[in-house]
This record gives structure tokens, sequence and C-alpha cells, in this order.
């Protein structure tokens, strides 16, 4: 028997930094369980280039990025969703799409490293931070019995990782 591969959608305002980096993230830690996406309710249309800086630095694939519209998620041909996150406090506080499929969600708001101010070295350290941020609570998540965990109790462990920072 096949085991079971969970979709994951990230979600953020312009898709061009944090949702994209917790994509990358996800299709690297999830080894083959989970098939990661991102997208925003207002895409930039293009990814950060400190985005790119960011994940190739980590050994990331950067193949085939480019910033979506959360509406690409919502049709009829769109994947069934098993899990939506936000990962940015602005899209968490909208009315976010109607998910076929209805999905767990929960929300792991972090800063916006886009709106870091300083140095480029500076900024750059702002999206590495974001992406360790993202990287710990993504390897918790991966890390949860999710076929043996009832919908409540795998809600209040995905809602936890939301609160988690630092390293777990």
């Amino acid at each position: 028997m096949e085991p079971n591969v969970f979709n994951v959608l990230f979600l953020c305002n312009n898709n061009s930094a944090r949702s994209v980096m917790a994509e990358k993230l996800m299709e690297h830690w999830g080894k083959g369980k989970f098939k990661a996406y991102s997208a925003g309710n207002t895409p930039k249309g293009s990814i950060d280039p400190l985005t790119i800086k960011t994940l190739e630095s980590h050994g990331l694939n950067i193949d085939g990025l480019r910033s979506k519209s959360w509406n690409e998620f919502t049709g009829k041909d769109a994947p069934h969703l098993d899990f939506v996150f936000t990962v940015c406090d602005d899209v968490a506080g909208e009315v976010c799409p109607i998910w076929p499929s209805q999905p767990m969600t929960a929300h792991w708001g972090i800063e916006d490293p886009v709106a870091a101010k300083g140095t480029d070295e500076e900024r750059l350290e702002v999206f590495q931070r974001c992406c360790r941020y993202l990287e710990n609570r993504i390897k918790l998540f991966v890390a949860l019995p999710i076929d043996n965990l009832n919908r409540i109790k795998l809600k209040g462990e995905i809602d936890a990782i939301g609160t988690i920072i630092g390293s777990p």
C-alpha cells in the first residue's frame, strides 16, 4: 500500500518570500510525504531576489518558482488540499477563499523579510532568519504522526507549531 501524500498550501500576501520559502522547505523536508504549494492574495508576479539567494544558500531547488494567486487553488482543477498555512498576519486576518477540500488550517505568521531595512547584508540576515523559523516549524510538522492523530489533536499540534519561533 502506498503511503498518503498530503498537499500543503502556504499563503502570504505577495507570494514572493515567506510562502515561497515554506513551499521549498516543505518540498525538501517532506521527502515525498508532502506536496507543497504557495500562493498569495495579491501576488507580486516575481520572487524577491533575496528569497532566491536564501533558498540557494540552504541548498534548495529553485526550479519552477513563480509568484501565484491563491485563486489557482480554488477551482475544480485545483489540487486537493489537506493543509493550508498562512505565514503572514495580513493574510491570516483576511477572508480566504473557500477551499473545495476543506483542509485543516493554521496560522504560522512570521515577520516580513521584504519589509526589512538596512544594507543588503542586513536584509539578507532577516531573510535567513525567516527561513530558519519556517524550517523549524516544517521539521516539527513533518515529524507528526498525521495518520495516527484525530483531527482535534492534529489541529492542536499544527496550531502550537505556529507559536514556535526559534529552535525546537
